[in-house]
């Protein structure tokens, strides 16, 4: 029986363009690569020449030079979730709404990891030899995060309560959007494009999915308004940023095997699981989202009133009809 073996690049800052990302097996071949964003997505909606500005908004690379060095194995396997996820995103709602959890999470982790290990592979660069150190914090949640991504190529499992938090909606998008955020940081990603959208923070225990389940109930299969989409992704943003618990694991593993089992986050200490929400606070962050409609923090929000919503109303707290919206889309 092969012993499982398992690649952790947070544990000595291994990053560097001979080791696969992934496994951590040297690269001799320079073409041994996976772009961060795949190749259809690129061709598609014409990002392959635009610039990608990194976490230290002074470098921009193109999207097409953003590259993961990875193995045959690596590479393959990546390939044909792509195929599958080209192919569910192309027809539209129905087919995303029937692919596994686990599918999206690893084509979107793919994304978000990819953009993480470029922007420290730029601070890398910067510092001298041996000064260049991630946080404890985060070389923890880094690290789990890689040790997920994995499972596309190794027997890890999960158990019955997932890691993550994904949420899809039918969405007013035409099939010319690929609307898309990423933070990579939180590990949150984002997107609407061809009727649905997909709202996800990839590392929360379900936490997040938890907090907004009855508003996810009210919108049901209604086909939002790109604003309240927008409003949607700004909720499950700033509703991690107010978790106040670190997400648990107990990972189980043999020679061959390995479960990544996600505890229940519960309330000790008297803390709730999430800090108290600022209306303030929300406006600012909704604001971001409502830029293509010109709706400003003023407008969002005036003292005493609670912040507009365009999903719930603020009086009964019933669903706002999509078609009751008069916003441009």
């Amino acid at each position: 029986m092969e012993t499982l073996k398992l690649f952790a690049p947070f544990e000595n800052a291994n990053f560097d363009d001979n080791t696969c990302f992934l496994t951590g097996e040297d690269i001799s071949d320079s073409n041994n690569n996976l772009t961060v964003f795949p190749k259809w997505v690129m061709e598609k909606y014409g990002y392959k020449e635009q610039s990608f500005k990194m976490m230290d908004n002074v470098t921009s690379i193109k999207y097409k030079d953003l590259k993961l060095p990875c193995s045959q194995t690596v590479k393959t396997a990546f390939n044909e979730l792509d195929a599958a996820i080209e192919n569910a995103f192309t027809n539209g709602y129905s087919d995303v709404n029937s692919l596994s959890e686990q599918q999206l999470f690893l084509w979107m982790g793919r994304m978000v990891y990819g953009v993480l290990y470029h922007d420290l592979l730029l601070e890398k660069k910067k510092k001298a030899e041996g000064e260049f150190s991630v946080s404890l914090r985060l070389k923890e949640r880094f690290g789990l995060f890689h040790l997920m991504l994995q499972s596309i190529i190794s027997p890890i499992s999960f158990g019955k309560l997932k890691p993550w938090s994904i949420a899809i909606v039918k969405l007013k998008y035409s099939k010319d959007i690929f609307n898309y955020r990423d933070d990579t940081i939180n590990l949150m990603f984002t997107l609407g494009m061809n009727g649905f959208g997909i709202v996800a923070s990839l590392q929360d225990n379900g936490a997040v999915l938890n907090e907004h389940k009855t508003l996810l109930k009210k919108i049901g299969d209604s086909e939002l308004h790109p604003v309240q989409f927008e409003e949607l992704c700004a909720r499950f943003i700033y509703s991690k940023y107010l978790l106040q618990y670190k997400p648990q694991y107990k990972v189980e593993h043999n020679e061959s095997t390995m479960l990544i089992e996600s505890l229940p986050i519960t309330v000790t200490d008297n803390r709730p699981i999430f800090a108290k929400w600022d209306d303030n606070m929300f406006a600012q962050v909704l604001a971001e989202y409502w830029k293509p409609w010109g709706l400003t923090k003023k407008e969002i929000i005036q003292f005493p009133n609670a912040p507009i919503s365009y999903l719930e109303n603020e009086r009964t707290y019933d669903f706002v009809e999509p078609e009751s919206i008069s916003l441009p889309f």
